[in-house]
Parts: C-alpha cells; sequence; structure tokens
C-alpha cells in the first residue's frame, strides 16, 4: 500500500448515526403531532427501501431521481403499512429533511480534521450534493470536495461515480481510497483499482452483526476516522 492522496468516504452509517438520528426525528414529530407509532420500525423499514429504490434509477425503471425524492416515495408508501393516516405534503418534507440532519458518529469530526491535514477529504455518498452541503453544515464536516451521485447521474455501486470522483480530482484510482463501514461498497471501489479503507461501525443497524466486520483483507481496517488517520 502506498498512502493515498485523496480519501473519499460513504456516508450514511460510516460517519453518521442514521438509525438513531431518524428514529429520534420521528419519535418527536410523533410526539409533537400526538401520532402514536412503531417508529423504530418505521425508520428500519424506510432505510430497507433505500437499495431497491436507487435500483430502481440504475437500472432504468425510474429516471434520475435524486435520494431526497427517493426517500419522499418510500415514506408516502410505508406510512400506511404502520397504521399512520396520510400526512400533509409539509409534514412529508420535514420528515425527509430529517436525513439532512443527522448526527455524526463521536470519532467522525475529529477524525475528519485530523486526516485534512495529510490528504485531500471528500464525501462520496448516494445523497445528492444538496443534501451533502445541509448534513456538512449541520455536522461539522470539513470536506475538501463534496461528491454527490448527482454530479454522476449514477448511484453507487455503479462505476461512474468511483472513477468520476479521481477524474474530477485529477488522480488515478490508485491514488484514491474509498472509506466506509460497508463491504459492498469497498469492493466495488477495489475491483476498479481504488484503495479501500473499513470502519467499524457495529452499532449502524442497532447491534453487531456480518455487516460490521470485514469480509476481506481491505488496506485498512480500523475502529473509528481518527484510528485510520493514526494508520495512515
Amino acid at each position: 500500500m502506498t498512502k493515498p492522496r485523496a480519501v473519499l468516504f460513504d456516508v450514511f452509517g460510516t460517519l453518521v448515526d442514521w438509525r438513531g438520528s431518524i428514529h429520534a426525528g420521528l419519535a418527536a414529530f410523533g410526539a409533537a403531532q400526538g401520532i402514536t407509532a412503531d417508529w423504530l420500525g418505521i425508520t428500519d423499514a424506510w432505510r430497507g427501501a433505500y437499495k431497491p429504490s436507487m435500483n430502481a434509477v440504475r437500472t432504468g425503471a425510474l429516471p434520475w431521481t435524486n435520494l431526497d425524492d427517493l426517500h419522499r416515495g418510500a415514506l408516502v408508501e410505508l406510512l400506511p403499512e404502520f397504521g399512520v393516516r396520510a400526512l400533509a405534503a409539509a409534514q412529508i418534507d420535514e420528515l425527509v429533511g430529517l436525513w439532512h440532519k443527522l448526527t455524526p458518529w463521536p470519532d467522525s469530526v475529529a477524525g475528519l480534521n485530523a486526516l485534512k491535514s495529510q490528504v485531500v477529504v471528500g464525501s462520496l455518498s448516494n445523497g445528492h450534493v444538496a443534501l451533502q452541503v445541509a448534513l456538512a453544515k449541520h455536522t461539522g464536516f470539513a470536506w475538501d470536495m463534496i461528491f454527490g451521485a448527482d454530479i454522476f447521474g449514477h448511484y453507487k455501486p455503479d462505476p461512474q461515480v468511483y472513477l468520476g470522483a479521481c477524474k474530477f480530482l485529477g488522480l488515478v484510482p490508485g491514488q484514491v481510497m474509498l472509506v466506509a463501514a460497508h463491504n459492498e461498497d469497498l469492493a466495488a471501489a477495489r475491483a476498479l483499482g481504488l484503495q479501500t479503507g473499513f470502519i467499524k461501525r457495529p452499532m449502524e443497524f442497532g447491534s453487531p452483526d456480518e455487516r460490521a466486520r470485514p469480509n476481506q483483507d481491505w488496506e485498512v481496517v480500523a475502529d473509528s476516522v481518527l484510528d485510520l488517520a493514526g494508520k495512515l
């Protein structure tokens, strides 16, 4: 391994606690509106619609649609399944906006700052640029560059995302490292020649399971972003 010149990060799950944040936001909304529901179940079902909805775009079943609109459509479909009455459009927009205000894992901000003194740091997320800008302002993520899926018109794991980011940075894939808490994301990046870093996030889905363990010999395996910065 040679030290990468740029380190790009998956965001949802890798740097932010989407599950805890969305559950808390939904529960607060329910309390304010007097709506009782299985908000944790809704959180998990909402996230469960994430990959299928993106795959519909990737396969051409849907035209290009950004993540806010995919989240909106999924939420409208699943709320009745949990006995939640029809909400006004403004209320749905409020709930979709929860994805713009996710709480970072405790090491994320300090770890990114430590890395920023060494290499170029950027996001490589399926979130669109507007979502990620809002999230960066909320969390304090000091990116050098934000790469959103809308820049490429593709969602990961399409190769256009990984290779497009390398091209924008003027680097060959071997000079770029993707960091993620998800083996499948890293596998797609590695197949295209990028270096890989695995961050263990055992509580991403509420309890540790096989998804929180590396399933390949990634270039770096770390317990946190700070740990990754130290290892680089």
